[in-house]
């Protein structure tokens, strides 16, 4: 299957962590931090240099001039997402991101101020709405609306989110999702939940942070007022870098939407001025405040250039299989053994497969990490498994699931 994979070229160009012996690990943590792509040192070498020869001038005279290097970043980063360039941007961080999002698209009343989240949203999620309510006023504890799976399971069920809405749809001033679950990897309908959520007159805004570039978005099509995510894990662009976020379409030329502003948000060809009345760009720019860092946006220029290249249809092709792979090979451990937690159906996930080893505490998870499997625990029992298309191989995850064969037979 490696031999007949047509992106099995693309493993080469990134940096894979080895053990002190030199050996390649079974690096299936590209859900939390992806990989380094070869490239990305070259990439930021440039810009170092142009700032070493240049100094300030390297804003207009580098060889990748500072002052548009974000739109440098548009085009394929809309691609990516499945947006159009003028819905796009890449700025700040993820929650920052969110928070200014809420600005714009949570506008809360007396009568209908509400914020519905899933229950075991990312954490950083469930502080940035209840911290939101807090600020216009309102009791987080009254004001959040948590959407839960049933008693005794871990996925969500649209039904219950429609039981939601129908029950508090005109108290409701937000829906906000994380699309694809950090926990289990569901990935959820966004034109579904969208359209319910206009339906009832709300909001609706996602976090992608487990989606982009894991994922087909086709955030556009999908009809959400906003979304945001970090480029850091699918994404390789390194820790802690900048984040995306997407405005719709439809909201781009609207000046009365109430945002936080700054320089980078006004237009461009009077910015420097400096006394000219504030006048907001169209599109997502437009929620731009200051001038980026260009050095992170270099990282993530370098690995978007790699999704150019191979398209996000080819990935989610390979992703479907090498995860399917995957699934087949835990499943031949047995039920008594093991449980995955995330969708069997592929519509319903991406790479990520949270597995529960019966019987077992962290210590198998410590074991895994000392046999060179890096994966990723969460707390109180999943590990999380993420085999990328663009770097892993089907040797990977088999690998993975004869060292845990062992471990378990210990």
């Amino acid at each position: 299957m490696d031999e007949n994979d047509p992106l099995k070229a693309y493993r080469s160009k990134f940096h894979i962590p080895k053990d002190n012996n030199g050996n390649e690990l079974v690096y299936l943590c590209g859900n939390s931090l992806g990989l380094q792509p070869k490239t990305t040192k070259n990439y930021i070498d440039q810009e170092l240099n142009d700032w070493a020869n240049l100094g300030v001038e390297g804003h207009t005279e580098a060889k990748n001039p500072w002052l548009p290097y974000h739109e440098f970043l548009t085009e394929n980063m809309a691609k990516v997402v499945g947006a159009k360039p003028i819905e796009v941007v890449t700025m700040n961080t993820l929650t920052a991101n969110l928070h200014f999002m809420m600005v714009s698209f949570y506008k809360p009343t007396p009568k209908r101020y509400k914020i519905v989240i899933e229950a075991d949203a990312f954490p950083s999620d469930k502080y940035a709405v209840e911290s939101q309510l807090r600020h216009h006023g309102f009791d987080d504890n009254e004001g959040l609306i948590l959407w839960k799976p049933k008693k005794g399971e871990e996925l969500y069920h649209y039904e219950d989110l429609e039981t939601i809405l129908e029950q508090h749809g005109d108290e409701i001033a937000l829906i906000m999702i994380g699309n694809t679950n950090y926990y289990t990897g569901q990935f959820f309908d966004m034109k579904r939940i969208t359209n319910l959520g206009h339906e009832h007159g709300c909001m609706v805004g996602f976090d992608c942070a487990h989606g982009a570039g894991n994922v087909q978005l086709n955030l556009h099509d999908s009809g959400a007022d906003f979304a945001v995510w970090c480029s850091y894990k699918y994404l390789n662009s390194g820790p802690g870098s900048l984040a995306g976020a997407f405005v719709h379409e439809r909201h781009a030329h609207d000046k009365t939407l109430n945002r936080f502003t700054g320089w980078w948000s006004h237009n461009k060809q009077t910015r420097f001025n400096m006394r000219h009345e504030f006048d907001v760009l169209p599109g997502a720019e437009g929620w731009q405040l200051s001038n980026p860092p260009i050095l992170s946006l270099t990282a993530i220029r370098a690995s978007l250039d790699i999704f150019g290249e191979v398209g996000m249809e080819a990935l989610t092709k390979k992703s479907r299989k090498l995860t399917g792979y995957f699934e087949f090979l835990l499943k031949q451990l047995g039920e008594d053994t093991i449980r995955i937690i995330t969708p069997e159906n592929p519509e319903e996930r991406g790479c990520q497969l949270s597995i529960q080893v019966k019987n077992a505490d962290k210590a198998l998870f410590d074991k895994l990490t000392a046999s060179g499997v890096i994966a990723d625990w969460r707390e109180p029992d999943v590990i999380r498994c993420a085999p990328v298309p663009l770097y892993n191989s089907y040797e990977d995850v088999y690998k993975m699931v004869e060292r845990l064969k062992e471990i378990l037979h210990d």
